[in-house]
């Protein structure tokens, strides 16, 4: 292939439709890279903070101990550990207003606890659809910018008495590179996308496990006139 058929002087000699096609497509490149890397950092952030919490849970401290710890907002603190804390502060919310009855206790924290857990949820999962969108566009951006080329690709080709493979293939060939880059993007976008879907997946079925984990904690060992702080790892 000779210069003149090189790839940035297929993009140089594109039509403007194609071109800013071409710009609009690596634009969207750029951003789903950055959400990409990004989205790997934070995922393992999160499954680092929950197994750090994890381990002091099951430890064998006092949930008041852990709940001031996470009161005290020593360091970034995991969603796990803001989970736990807002079941425990519902359930001595409810606790200092009197409430004697158990299953109403439990389910103000359970309450308290699946809110959380929805706030973090929508937390980990930002952004998660802009990398499935652009997964799913990509191509048919491309592909449109293929088809606005070969459109103006024979319209110039219509004054010509006689037209060959050579004449063709030039216009053809800028209009295949839009298709090209809407792969391009797409096709990273698709496997992080599938990918984050599985590890979030991890994710929440692990925090809804120490959601039912808790609560059964505080079932069996925080009665409503409970004289010593219970102790989390006991219930394990």
């Amino acid at each position: 292939m000779n210069q003149d058929m090189s790839i940035l002087s297929l993009v140089l000699q594109a039509s403007l439709v194609v071109q800013l096609v071409m710009a609009l497509l690596l634009g969207v490149s750029l951003v789903s890279w950055s959400v990409i890397f990004g989205k790997v950092m934070g995922l393992r952030r999160v499954r680092q903070d929950n197994a750090e919490f994890d381990r002091e849970f099951w430890a064998g401290r006092t949930l008041q101990e852990l709940f001031q710890d996470a009161s005290r907002g020593e360091g970034p603190p995991s969603p796990q550990e803001r989970i736990f804390a807002a079941g425990m502060r519902e359930f001595m919310k409810l606790r200092d207003k009197r409430v004697t009855d158990v299953n109403a206790l439990l389910d103000g924290a359970r309450r308290a606890m699946r809110a959380s857990y929805q706030r973090e949820m929508d937390a980990i999962e930002a952004r998660l659809d802009f990398l499935g969108s652009v997964g799913s566009v990509s191509p048919y951006v491309g592909l449109f910018g293929t088809v606005w080329g070969i459109m103006h690709a024979f319209t110039g080709l219509s004054n010509l008495q006689q037209v060959t493979l050579a004449t063709v293939a030039p216009g053809i060939a800028e209009a295949l590179v839009a298709t090209a880059i809407g792969l391009f993007a797409a096709i990273p976008a698709v496997l992080a996308y599938n990918r984050f879907v599985r590890d979030i997946d991890r994710i929440a079925i692990q925090m809804e496990s120490f959601m039912e984990e808790f609560s059964n904690i505080l079932a069996r060992n925080i009665p409503p006139a409970a004289a010593e702080p219970p102790r989390a790892g006991m219930g394990r």
